[in-house]
């Protein structure tokens, strides 16, 4: 864990680079954002939890995809939210959820996985730092970012990604993918005072880096959508699937 502002931890998992975010409340509570992504590393997580006097009293998933849904009975019974979209759709995509957990992270609880409540208000009800929820359809149905006022800390979940090009997420009957990205970058990009960015898979980056992923993205984007050559530093060492990721993206003739 890294405490990346004052009362905001963030771990990384070696899979994927995948973070979770913990921020800490009122009498030892803390908000659980994106716990993952193995067994052992959501058990480890509880135990410094434990060992620091904290305890989850509420959780966040920032988007339907199997690897942001994840909780273990050694994080509590709380009450997990998301956005109202983000619900229906991981309850519809269920069964392809659970298929994409058992093959890369098996063993976790399937009476926990994805088991989420919709929080229609604008920030997340807990005991604890201001939690305002940033919804939007880039990347995943109902995706939801979270701002952190006090901190300007920005939990951005699968967007602005130091090691991710943006990956649009395109739905069966998406019509502008290119259009719906833009819109939730630009969400994201207006938010004021952001001082720390954290994605869903990557590394923790200041304002600075803030700014520059988030010019990153609407370069990628406009080469892709232009048919023009791409010069992302994040393909140069990317892996296979992130590569064919990629050539889907450019595939769409946009």
């Amino acid at each position: 864990m890294d405490e990346v502002a004052p009362g905001v931890f963030v771990a990384t998992a070696e899979l994927y680079l995948t973070t979770t975010t913990v921020v800490a409340g009122a009498d030892g509570g803390c908000l659980v954002i994106d716990p993952a992504v193995t067994v052992a590393e959501l058990d480890a997580l509880a135990s410094w939890l434990s060992a620091r006097g904290l305890r989850p009293v509420a959780g966040w998933s920032t988007h339907p995809h199997w690897d942001h849904v994840l909780w273990s009975s050694s994080l509590g019974d709380v009450v997990r939210y998301a956005t109202r979209r983000a619900v229906e759709v991981a309850a519809r995509e269920l069964p392809g959820l659970v298929s994409g957990m058992e093959e890369a992270a098996p063993g976790h609880d399937l009476a926990l996985f994805a088991r989420l409540a919709p929080l229609a208000a604008p920030e997340i009800p807990w005991r604890g730092p201001r939690a305002t929820v940033l919804a939007h359809d880039a990347h995943a149905p109902g995706h939801g970012a979270v701002f952190l006022p006090d901190t300007g800390v920005l939990v951005a979940g699968d967007m602005c990604s130091d090691t991710e090009i943006p990956l649009l997420g395109m739905e069966a009957a998406e019509t502008d993918p290119f259009g719906r990205y833009r819109h939730g970058l630009g969400v994201l990009a207006d938010v004021p005072g952001v001082r720390v960015v954290v994605p869903g898979h990557g590394h923790v980056g200041d304002a600075a880096e803030f700014r520059r992923r988030v010019a990153a993205d609407f370069g990628y984007l406009d080469a892709v959508q232009a048919g023009r050559d791409v010069a992302d530093e994040r393909l140069a060492a990317a892996a296979p699937w992130l590569l064919a990721e990629h050539d889907r993206q450019r595939a769409l003739g946009y």
